[in-house]
């Protein structure tokens, strides 16, 4: 039997178990069974070759974003339109794109921009090049998922559990479940609070099928048995994602008021280029991009190129880095101007934490 054959008869067996307090250990060893079946079906065999000519594209810039769709959705031309790159046009065959790259220059960043090749329906189990596609997805700080406005709910829901069977955990954060493994004493638990979806049981069924007998498993919230496996899986990614809803001038007001209401999305018409300012708006924030300015000894702060750091939590050390690590050796302290401290300028070491368009100037050790 084929390993999708297998997840198919596994999650027909979930579809028709009825959930319980008696069934949930049984139902959460299948997911544990489901989570590594869609991990051997994922992992290029040995000789695969990465994922595939035209997929694999260098990376650019400070971040990068993927587009990711069904065909016919107007990726493309948002592509054209925000990039000025040429991205064909056109209701193609899913196996016969490739990736295609661009940059879009924003508030001083340079950012990759990824135009996908459609997703389609299956595309976690191997059907045309879906494997490749979600893979490169795998790589995006962002991602945006181009919706038709005419069937957004539909088209999003499926695109969801594509990337969700490729590991791919969209708006999440990572499960603040701390888990240690140890030579012996049985698996033990603690909470540090009610938990309604897990107990003793459900947790030791679910170890049980990762062959682990022996381990400390804290709980710093309600945790799902989705969670658990995500943790002991370990090769989960948890990117933001924006829902672009595309092709609003084919709708009424009343119904854009309607489907505004999903979160995470933003309307916009490629084709009438409406919107686009709060869709690089909303990119930026979701991005978690900062700007520091750099001011040299006995100058005026240079405003025209900032360095960029990724986090909001990016420090004095951090900006050192971008711009060479040689800069550590000899740092004494920084002069920072803004938001981040409360004088202006205030003497910082390296862990300062800096915010958006702070003003830096290293100070070197003497001697």
């Amino acid at each position: 039997m084929s390993i999708v054959e297998k997840i198919k008869d596994i999650e027909a067996e979930m579809a028709k178990t009825q959930k319980n307090k008696a069934t949930s250990g049984h139902l959460g060893m299948l997911k544990a069974k489901l989570a590594k079946l869609r991990r051997e079906l994922i992992t290029p065999s040995s000789g695969g070759g990465g994922p595939g000519i035209g997929f694999d594209v260098a990376k650019t810039g400070v971040a990068r974003v993927g587009f990711v769709g069904f065909p016919s959705v107007g990726k493309s031309t948002l592509m054209s339109k925000l990039t000025g790159t040429h991205s064909e046009v056109g209701a193609y065959e899913f196996t016969t794109l490739t990736t295609v790259p661009g940059v879009i220059q924003y508030k001083g960043a340079k950012i990759q921009i990824l135009d996908l090749p459609g997703i389609i329906e299956g595309a976690k189990d191997g059907k045309g090049r879906g494997r490749q596609v979600i893979a490169v997805a795998r790589t995006c700080s962002l991602i945006f998922i181009v919706l038709d406005v005419l069937k957004p709910l539909t088209h999003k829901r499926l695109i969801e559990k594509e990337l969700e069977g490729f590991g791919i955990r969209l708006n999440k954060s990572r499960p603040n479940i701390i888990l240690k493994k140890k030579e012996k004493g049985g698996i033990s638990m603690s909470a540090t609070c009610n938990l309604t979806h897990l107990d003793l049981d459900i947790v030791k069924s679910i170890c049980s099928e990762y062959r682990m007998h022996n381990a400390d498993i804290r709980f710093n919230y309600d945790a799902t048995a989705d969670d658990l496996i995500d943790v002991i899986e370990g090769n989960r990614i948890y990117i933001p994602c924006i829902y672009v809803l595309n092709k609003i001038d084919q709708i009424s007001i009343q119904e854009l008021d309607v489907i505004t209401k999903i979160p995470h999305c933003v309307p916009i018409s490629s084709q009438w280029d409406l919107n686009y300012d709060e869709l690089l708006a909303k990119m930026w924030e979701y991005l978690g991009l900062v700007r520091i300015y750099t001011k040299p000894k006995g100058q005026a702060p240079d405003y025209s190129a900032p360095v960029v750091l990724r986090g909001d939590a990016s420090t004095v050390e951090d900006f050192c880095n971008n711009i060479h690590k040689a800069i550590l050796d000899n740092f004494s302290h920084a002069l920072v101007w803004g938001r981040s401290v409360k004088h202006n300028p205030q003497k910082v070491g390296r862990d300062h934490v800096l915010m958006d368009e702070d003003v830096v100037s290293i100070v070197k050790r003497v001697g």
